[in-house]
């Protein structure tokens, strides 16, 4: 959906979604080498439950914007009773290996503080299914959120927040 609306309103707008692998280290690395030469001033970044975490890490790293989706806030606690082989959750067919050292990356990417919460916009719904709203409201206090009454885990009810997403990015 975002990749289609941006190609639609904003075709000058460079957009970049890659897979990321299992490891929280290699996919942090592979996104610092892939925004190296972007410009910070304009750059954002949108993450959901896992990549919402990541995002928060690209943001305060790299002083941008940030849109978070149910993001989640402490993966390493959540991730650790995963470790093993699991289905990847975009395709049932793929499966792949959750290391133990895993939840030692996430933790060494743990953000802090959010140093600037006028660039963070959390979108959260009360009815996440997997991650605590009360959780995610707490770590981003002082951002700008919308606290959705219902909805989901995966926010099926996205398409209705795109333009505050937008909004938010300077895409109008």
């Amino acid at each position: 959906m975002v990749a289609d609306w941006v190609a639609r309103h904003h075709p000058e707008v460079t957009w970049w979604c890659p897979q990321l692998p299992p490891s929280p280290k290699q996919a942090m690395q592979l996104v610092t080498d892939g925004i190296a030469g972007w410009p910070r001033a304009s750059m954002g970044v949108i993450g959901s439950s896992l990549g919402g975490f990541y995002a928060t890490y690209v943001a305060q790293a790299h002083d941008c914007r940030a849109v978070l989706l149910n993001p989640a806030v402490d993966p390493a606690r959540d991730l650790a009773k995963y470790i093993g082989e699991l289905t990847a959750w975009h395709d049932p067919n793929e499966r792949f290996y959750f290391e133990p050292r895993f939840v030692d990356e996430l933790r060494a990417q743990e953000a802090g503080k959010i140093r600037d919460p006028a660039k963070f916009f959390a979108i959260i719904a009360k009815g996440d299914e997997v991650l605590d709203w009360r959780e995610m409201s707490a770590r981003y206090a002082g951002c700008t959120i919308k606290l959705l009454e219902g909805s989901d885990h995966a926010l099926t009810d996205f398409g209705l927040h795109m333009a505050e997403v937008f909004a938010f990015l300077g895409l109008n």
